[in-house]
């Protein structure tokens, strides 16, 4: 579909900005976390370990990159990024050979948009977040792009929504199952958790309806004393339209440095939506026009586990040759 196409690529500007680049050298590995779990842990446990990153407020950097996996003509982006909790958030770049002509994306508490060049003159898209999550099953993207926050290291645990978990997998990971509540139903989100220094290393989540819509996966981990937690330095993130829509949209990025707790930004209007742009469009008139079809069988009502969606994309996380959904273990 042409129209998630144009959204697709207005997502990927939401999370990347900035002109192209030549490819860096991967990333030096930071030196492990500490060690905080020397046995299993209770739910309780992990949790509090987890929510640490509740210390982190504010992130900055200037020194961001993204590359498009499922696109590979398109070369290295360069980005830079504000984010304040809960949903503030702000990307800004610019493209050299258009003269200027640049990106601007973010969201705030009430809405989120991206504004992109189109021809000489600018267009943004936009939603309110309120509008855009009652219209998640038939919307063009398949979730709210703050999620992106939760991608990078942000995201947290409220043991009052845990079904399942922590359960010990066979390559040691830990896996918790979450609901998420939605006014289209029920969303299901498993966390993959490093069993010795508790940060979360791989996220997935489901639509009621079953199907895989979002996935995250993070590495290159650095430990910030002051705020006791663990953030990603790089993420690879994968999303599933619904049927029809198009194919995945698949990205990585990596982050060199960031400014915890800081903003790199003196602008009072920061995370205020721009209006110089001559077209605006509301994302909640564009939509695929039919509920997303699952594409597996769906959630076992008893259990709330049901078989793994099959879907294109990247490789999906495994503990072993077995797929890690539905979850192995004791439902709490």
């Amino acid at each position: 579909m042409r129209a998630f196409g144009i959204i697709a690529m207005g997502f990927v500007l939401f999370v990347s900005g900035g002109a192209t680049c030549a490819r860096r050298q991967p990333a030096i590995p930071y030196p492990p976390p500490p060690v905080v779990f020397n046995e299993t842990p209770t739910l309780q446990e992990v949790a509090t370990v987890v929510n640490r990153t509740a210390n982190v407020q504010q992130l900055s950097t200037n020194s961001a990159s993204i590359e498009l996996l499922s696109m590979p003509s398109v070369p290295r982006l360069s980005a830079t990024m504000n984010l304040q909790r809960e949903k503030n958030f702000r990307l800004r770049g610019s493209i050299p050979i258009l003269l200027g002509m640049g990106f601007d994306m973010g969201s705030n508490q009430d809405v989120f948009w991206f504004e992109v060049p189109e021809d000489m003159s600018k267009k943004l898209y936009y939603a309110s977040h309120q509008a855009y999550q009652q219209q998640l099953d038939r919307a063009i993207l398949p979730v709210d792009p703050t999620w992106i926050m939760d991608a990078l290291g942000l995201a947290q645990i409220d043991p009052n929504t845990v079904v399942a978990g922590p359960i010990l997998l066979p390559d040691g990971k830990l896996q918790v199952r979450s609901t998420i509540a939605s006014s289209i139903g029920n969303y299901q989100r498993d966390l993959f958790i490093e069993p010795k220094a508790g940060y979360v290393t791989d996220q997935y989540l489901y639509n009621p309806s079953g199907q895989l819509v979002a996935q995250s996966q993070a590495s290159n981990h650095r430990y910030y004393e002051a705020q006791q937690c663990v953030l990603p330095h790089r993420v690879d993130l994968n999303l599933v339209p619904g049927a029809g829509m198009g194919p995945p949209l698949t990205m990585r990025i990596d982050i060199s440095d960031y400014t915890v707790n800081q903003l790199l930004s003196g602008d009072p209007n920061l995370f205020t939506m721009p209006t110089s742009a001559s077209r605006q469009v509301d994302l909640t008139t564009l939509s695929g026009g039919m509920p997303m079809a699952a594409t597996g069988t769906s959630p076992n009502t008893s259990t709330g586990i049901g078989t793994r969606p099959i879907v294109s994309g990247p490789s999906e996380y495994s503990a072993d040759a077995s797929s890690a959904y539905p979850l192995r273990g004791t439902i709490r």
